[in-house]
Formats: C-alpha cells, structure tokens, sequence
C-alpha cells in the first residue's frame, strides 16, 4: 500500500472483467460480446463523426440520442439518462440514488461490480441468497431496505424475472428506488422501461454492448422518473459532463433507428442459444433456463475449471467464476452457430 493512497483505496477489491486475450484463431465466449457485427448504419454514422469536428467538444446532454431512446422506448426524453456505458451508469446510480441508512439488497449471485460499487462509495448492503433453482424470490426482498438492485435476467445465472414480478415489487417497496438492469432483456424478457411511467421509484437500465453489438462503443443508459434522471445529471455533471464522444452519440442513435438489424441478430442469437442448450443438455450438462445471450451450465462428472482449462488448450475460452454456490458452472457466451458447434464438439470429445 501506497503512503499516497487515499485510505479509500486500500479498502477496494476491484472489479475484474472478463479476460481479453490476445490470442489467433480464438473462439471467445467468455464476456458475453455479441457474435454479429454492428448495424452497418451504425458504423457509417461512427465514419462520418471522423472528421474536422472531432475539434469540438460534444453535445453534454446527448439529446439526439435521449430523443432516439425515448422514440424507441415510447417515453419522454426527460425519462431518459445516458452515460459511457451502463457501467459508469450505475456507478452514478450507486452514488446518487443508493446512498442512504438503510443497506441495500441484491442477490448473492449477481453482477459482481455490485459489491464494489457499494464499498467504493461507502454504502452499506446485504446480499440475498437466490433460491434452490437460481432464481430471485421477490418475497425475500419485502423488508425495509435502502433500494434495491439486480439484473434482470439476472447474470451470471441467465433467469429471468417476468414483468408482473418486477411490477409486484416496484409496487411494494415504494420506499426506496428498484434498480432493474436489464443488460440481458433484447434476448428473452420483457422490459420494465414502460412501467417506469407508474412507479417513479423504479429505474431500468440498458446497454447498447449486448443486443446491439457496441461494446466498444461505450454506450449505456436508464429510464426513470425525471426527478431519479435529476438526481443522476447532478452527479454525471459533477463528476464529467461530456461522457460521450461525438462517434459514440450518433452510433448510438443509428443502432436505435435501424430496427430491422436489432431485431434479425437478436433473433440469431437466440435460436444459436436454443440450438446450444439442447446440445449441452445432451452431453449430461445442467443448464440453467436462460433469456440472455448466454447460458450457465456445470457437468455432474467434470469440474468446471478443468473443463474451462481443457477448452482453453482448444482455443475456446469460455468464463468460470470461483464464487460459492457457482464454482462448478462455465458461464458460456451464445456465440455464431459455427462457434457453437466447434464448442460442442469439443465438449462431446472431452467428456466422452
């Protein structure tokens, strides 16, 4: 430990995001990336940002693409916050709406920036076991709290929360905020942006990385009642008030425009994720039911981080978590069918 450190510092475990290896003729299925390319609208509206104007600096409030979001989603701009990517999003939704005396709620298995997040902005929280079968029991959360937070569906598990339950809750805890995000939704669920417009203490958040191919982009937003999108500028304003690039602005707002993309490669990945959990199922794995662009799945007679380390020697990287309850899943990322294919031929070789 640094003598220079701020004391903050030294108390933080932080964040470790999936592994990006620079290695040829690799099947990545390890940070749940989308398989497909951007839209093409997309990437021309990135190439036309490259020019002299790049000197400038980019609209703050990004309301082009508020305006996209909000079309799309059928809401007022004003509903809307955008931020560089859902992560920094809910890293101001932590500070701005999460900070209170009561300890917040989310689950023990969950999206592991949660827990840091909460330690990096002093905030207390407790985790709620998932039941037997992986799933969030709204019931568990109907105690006082000082917001809630969890993805829905919910990562690395894949379950799904349907919209009535999400409703129930939102509906029960009117003390404090209900943080859905929804990272995974474009892949099997239904959103709950549209009940945002019943209940402002509820607030969704999205990401352009997953069902629109723009992880690179850095693009992320929430929707919410304009008094939470209030709370939320305060902060972004006071922390970095132009977090999105002119490229990324109008990337953005070419992916929400051209609808017919979004939908074709959504729909891809979905029926490669069909195709691939019959395929594991037939191999004797156990997968868990899954509406993301992956799936969670553990072999009875293998332990999953040799299974992810015989994989690695193929060239195929998938994630293993060493957590408790989740140490013997890979969490595998629904790849083209190709790439799905080569995996399950390789799993059908290794666990024969």
């Amino acid at each position: 430990m640094s003598r220079y450190w701020s004391k903050v510092v030294s108390c933080l475990t932080p964040y470790v995001p999936g592994e990006q290896p620079k290695m040829d003729n690799l099947i990545k299925l390890n940070t749940n990336e989308n398989p497909y390319p951007p839209s093409p609208k997309a990437i021309e509206a990135v190439r036309r940002e490259a020019d002299a104007s790049l000197r400038l600096y980019p609209d703050p409030n990004a309301d082009r693409l508020k305006s996209a979001i909000a079309d799309f989603h059928g809401v007022q701009s004003n509903a809307v916050f955008v931020g560089n990517g859902s992560d920094e999003v809910l890293a101001h939704v932590f500070n701005a709406l999460l900070k209170h005396d009561k300890p917040i709620l989310f689950p023990d298995v969950t999206y592991s920036f949660y827990p840091v997040y909460a330690k990096l902005y002093g905030i207390e929280f407790e985790t709620v076991p998932l039941d037997d079968n992986f799933s969030i029991d709204i019931k568990d959360y109907f105690r006082p709290n000082g917001g809630i937070i969890f993805p829905n569906p919910n990562a690395p598990t894949g379950c799904l929360l349907p919209l009535h339950e999400i409703e129930a809750l939102a509906e029960k805890n009117r003390e404090s905020v209900l943080v859905v995000d929804e990272a995974y939704i474009d892949f099997g669920g239904e959103t709950a942006i549209l009940l945002t417009q019943r209940y402002p203490n509820l607030l969704v958040i999205q990401t352009l990385s997953k069902s629109r191919s723009l992880a690179g982009l850095r693009v992320g937003f929430a929707v919410g009642h304009p008094d939470l999108i209030e709370a939320l500028d305060r902060i972004k304003n006071s922390f970095n008030s132009y977090p999105l690039g002119r490229p990324a602005i109008s990337g953005a707002v070419a992916a929400f425009e051209d609808k017919d993309y979004f939908e074709a490669t959504r729909k891809k990945v979905m029926a490669s994720r069909k195709k691939l959990m019959e395929g594991l199922d037939a191999l004797g794995f156990s997968v868990l039911p899954s509406a993301a662009n992956f799936v969670f799945a553990r072999h009875p007679e293998w332990d999953a981080a040799t299974l992810a380390a015989k994989l690695r020697e193929e060239r195929i990287i998938v994630r293993h978590f060493k957590q408790h309850r989740v140490d013997q899943f890979l969490r595998i990322t629904v790849g083209t069918e190709e790439e799905c294919g080569k995996l399950l031929d390789c799993l059908k070789t290794l666990c024969q």
